[in-house]
Order: structure tokens, then sequence, then C-alpha cells
């Protein structure tokens, strides 16, 4: 499977990074982290246990529909739902409609994290 690669900066960090590659000052380098959380507290929210626990299952079991995976985990469809979108969203997971149904496919299982400080 696919390892990504994720960063942690502040929101202020970020919003500067991208206006200067906007502008042309910043190109980023292809080994730099694609996703980026503004905490390490934001990061841990969308890689819990719990949602860990979710990626295990999408894995060992292959549902074939959000109600599967419902059924095999326990979850509200509401919750998975949301939760399915947000990590969508940071390109860990992949949301596809087959057959009439909503169906899951892990893109990634392992995760390197990169954060730094710079002097002021």
């Amino acid at each position: 499977m696919k390892t990504i690669r994720v960063g942690i900066m502040s929101k202020e960090e970020f919003k500067q990074r991208t206006i200067d590659i906007a502008k042309g000052l910043y190109v980023p380098k292809a080994n730099e982290p694609k996703i980026w959380f503004e905490s390490m507290k934001s990061m841990a929210q969308i890689l819990s246990n719990e949602n860990q626990a979710l990626l295990k299952t999408i894995l060992d079991n292959k549902p074939k529909s959000l109600k599967e995976l419902e059924d095999l985990t326990g979850r509200a469809k509401s919750n998975l739902s949301r939760t399915l979108k947000t990590l969508e969203r940071y390109g860990i997971v992949e949301l596809h409609k087959s057959n009439n149904a909503l169906v899951v496919n892990v893109k990634a299982t392992h995760f390197q994290v990169e954060f730094g400080f710079e002097a002021a």
C-alpha cells in the first residue's frame, strides 16, 4: 500500500506558503508532504485509533457497500459517511459508486509525519 507524507504547519504558515506558491516565489519539492495538518492534535483526530480500526476493517473485509461496512463496524451510517468523507478529503480513502452502492478503497496504510521548528 501507499505511504502518505503528512506535514504539520500552522494555519498562518500554510496560508503564506500557498500565497508564495501562487506567486511563483516557492516551488514545492517532490518529496514534500501533500497533506498538511494545522497541529498534532488535528492529525491525531483524523488518524485516531477508531479511524485506524475502520481502515483495517475495510482492508480486511473489503465491504461492497456502506451498509456492509455499517454492519461490520456497528457504526451508524451517518457517522461512517462523515468520517469517510473526511478521510477522502485527506487522500486516505477513495469513495466510488458501484452497482448503486458506495464502495470504499483504502489508498494509504502508512504515514510519515514531517514537522520542524525554525529560529525566529
